[in-house]
C-alpha cells in the first residue's frame, strides 16, 4: 500500500439528504462540497455553515483529503486509508472527485483516525 499524504480539513462538514427530484442549490465555491443525485435520494456533503435549513442533516464530520492524485488503475488507494480506519472502529463516510478521495470522519473520531492513519505510515497536515 502507498504511503499518502492527507489534510484534515478546517471546516466541520455535514452530510445532508433531500428527497429525489429536489433541487438543491450548490454550496459557496472555495471549499469542498459534493453534490449527488441518485434515483433513491439526492445527497449535498458541504461546510456546516452552509447546510440548506431544508435538508435532512446528520452533522458533525471532519473531512481528510488525499493530497496526491493517482492513475485510475492504481489499486488500493482507497483502501490504505479505510482499513486502518476500520481497524480503529472509526465509522467513515467516503466519496471521490475525479482527481482525489475525501473520507470523512466524525468529529469526535478526528484524533483517532489521524493517529491510526499515521500508526499505518500516512502523513497528515492538521
Amino acid at each position: 500500500m502507498p504511503t499518502l499524504t492527507l489534510s484534515l480539513l478546517a471546516d466541520p462538514y455535514a452530510v445532508c439528504r433531500f428527497p429525489t427530484g429536489t433541487p438543491v442549490r450548490s454550496p459557496e465555491p472555495g471549499g469542498f462540497s459534493l453534490l449527488v443525485q441518485a434515483v433513491e435520494e439526492t445527497t449535498l456533503v458541504c461546510p456546516l455553515h452552509q447546510v440548506p435549513s431544508e435538508a435532512e442533516t446528520d452533522a458533525g464530520w471532519r473531512c481528510l483529503r488525499i493530497a496526491q492524485s493517482f492513475d485510475f488503475g492504481v489499486p488500493g488507494i482507497l483502501s490504505s486509508v479505510l482499513e486502518p480506519l476500520a481497524r480503529a472502529g472509526i465509522g467513515i463516510f467516503a466519496t471521490s472527485t475525479f482527481s482525489t478521495d475525501y473520507v470523512l470522519v466524525k468529529e469526535q473520531d478526528a484524533d483517532r483516525a489521524v493517529e491510526a492513519l499515521r500508526a499505518a505510515g500516512h502523513r497528515i497536515e492538521v
